[in-house]
C-alpha cells in the first residue's frame, strides 16, 4: 500500500474490497480498508467498477472528493492511534471521543489536521510537520 504510484494504490483497494466480497480470507491492511469502506457505503459502487475508477481524477476544486484520499486518510489516522504515532495522538482522540460519541466523526474532523498538514508539506516540499499536525489536534480538541 505503500507506494506512490496512484493505481498500485488503488489496486490494493479494489483487491481488498473484492477479496472481501468474495468471502475470501483478509491479509494486513486489507482488513483495515475493509473495515473503514464498510462504513462508507458511497464508495461501494466504486470499489466495486475498477475498471472504471482505478484512472479517474478527482478535482477538489471542482468540489469533488477523492474517495481513495478519504479512505487512505481514516486508515492513516487508525494506523496513528494503534502505534500512538505522533506521540499524544491516542490521548486527543480520547478527548474527542469523550465530548463526541462517534467515532467517525472524530476521524472525519482529526482527518481535516492530517490534510492540511500533508498538503502543507507536499507545497513546501518537506516532510509532514508532526508538531504543527499535534497542535491542530489540540486546538481541536480545546475547542470542540
Amino acid at each position: 500500500m505503500y507506494s506512490n504510484d496512484r493505481g498500485e494504490i488503488r489496486q490494493v483497494f479494489f483487491r481488498a474490497w473484492r477479496n472481501y466480497r468474495a468471502q475470501r480470507p483478509l491479509e494486513g491492511v486489507e482488513r483495515v480498508i475493509v473495515d473503514v469502506a464498510q462504513r462508507h457505503p458511497e464508495y461501494h459502487a466504486l470499489l466495486e467498477a475498477p475498471d472504471t475508477a482505478a484512472q479517474r481524477d478527482y478535482l477538489a476544486g471542482l468540489g469533488e472528493t477523492n474517495p481513495f484520499m478519504h479512505l487512505g486518510l481514516h486508515i492513516a489516522i487508525e494506523e496513528q492511534l494503534a502505534i500512538d504515532q505522533p506521540a499524544g495522538v491516542r490521548q486527543i482522540y480520547r478527548q474527542l471521543l469523550a465530548r463526541h460519541a462517534d467515532a467517525h466523526t472524530v476521524e472525519h474532523a482529526m482527518m481535516e489536521c492530517l490534510a492540511e498538514t500533508l498538503w502543507q508539506a507536499e507545497r513546501n516540499g518537506q516532510t509532514p510537520d508532526q508538531n504543527a499536525y499535534i497542535d491542530c489536534l489540540r486546538r481541536l480538541a480545546q475547542k470542540s
